[in-house]
């Protein structure tokens, strides 16, 4: 395993939520990273972001990690869970506030109560 996998790795097993991202939670560096990071972050919940823009090596590493091709990438609880299309889908269906119940991340239950009514 190189250097970057096993970063990667440890980052992911490592913390409870995990967002590899085109820049970071607080400064998004492309529209699909914005939009899952927005969401977590409307929602309240601690998670560790990771800058693949940063390190070539972590953003080639963690396709390979995933086998999936795009970015970005959540992790929960050391399980890859989806990129941009299917947060949001997981979002607006209830699915990733039965996610984080099971695995038991703390997030606003109201905020994404409000996110599903904005879409309605």
């Amino acid at each position: 395993m190189s250097d970057a996998q096993t970063a990667i790795d440890e980052t992911v097993k490592g913390n409870d939520v995990v967002l590899f991202m085109k820049g970071t939670k607080d400064m998004p560096q492309c529209g699909f990273s914005s939009r899952v990071a927005g969401v977590l972050n409307y929602m309240g919940v601690d998670y560790t972001d990771v800058n693949v823009l940063a390190d070539d090596a972590v953003r080639q590493g963690i396709k390979d990690y995933s086998d999936w091709p795009t970015i970005p990438q959540l992790y929960v609880k050391g399980e890859f869970v989806g990129g941009c299309d299917i947060i949001t889908e997981m979002t607006l269906s209830g699915e990733l506030d039965t996610l984080f119940d099971t695995n038991d991340v703390t997030y606003s239950k109201d905020a994404a109560d409000k996110i599903r009514e904005a879409n309605a």
